[in-house]
C-alpha cells in the first residue's frame, strides 16, 4: 500500500477543528519525547512555534529542537476524545520536521497563521523565536477524521 502525504477533505477539517496536538521527537538515543503543542496547518504543512509561555531553558536550547536538529524526524498526534466512543478519531502525521529560522519568508506565513488561529499568539513577540515546520512523509486517520 502507498503512503499518502497528503490530507484527505474530512482529514483537513478534522485538523481544523482540534486546538491542540502532541509532538513526538526522539533524541540521539532513540528515546521518546512527548508534547501537547499548539499547530497551524496550511494544507500542506504543519507549524508550530516556541512560544513565550514559561521554560526552564531557552527556546533554542528545547529538547524537541534538539531532537529535530539531531534527527529532523517527528511525528504529529491530532485527536480527539468524548465519552460517546464513536467520536473518538485521530490523524497521526509522521515527517520530515525543521526549524524555520528568523526572517525566513516561511517563518512570517507561519507567524500569520498561527495569530489567525489562536488570539493567545497576537499579543506574544513569536517574531523572535523559531517555528518548527513538519512536511508528512505519511499520514493516517482513524474515526470522524474519515467521515466528516
Amino acid at each position: 500500500m502507498t503512503q499518502r502525504t497528503t490530507l484527505t477533505a474530512h482529514e483537513i477539517a478534522f485538523v481544523q477543528a482540534q486546538r491542540v496536538a502532541r509532538l513526538a521527537t526522539a533524541d540521539e538515543h532513540a528515546r521518546p519525547h512527548l508534547i501537547p503543542v499548539c499547530y497551524a496547518f496550511d494544507g500542506t504543512r504543519f507549524y508550530t512555534p516556541l512560544d513565550e509561555k514559561p521554560k526552564r531553558v531557552a527556546s533554542t536550547k528545547l529538547r524537541r529542537v534538539r531532537n529535530i536538529e539531531a534527527h529532523h524526524e517527528a511525528s504529529l498526534l491530532i485527536d480527539q476524545y468524548d465519552d460517546d466512543w464513536s467520536r473518538l478519531g485521530y490523524v497521526l502525521v509522521h515527517g520530515r520536521a525543521d526549524i524555520l529560522a528568523l526572517g525566513d519568508e516561511v517563518h512570517a506565513h507561519a507567524l500569520r497563521l498561527l495569530r489567525e488561529r489562536y488570539v493567545q499568539y497576537r499579543t506574544m513577540a513569536l517574531e523572535h523565536n523559531p517555528i518548527i515546520v513538519i512536511t508528512p512523509d505519511s499520514v493516517v486517520s482513524w474515526g470522524p477524521a474519515l467521515q466528516l
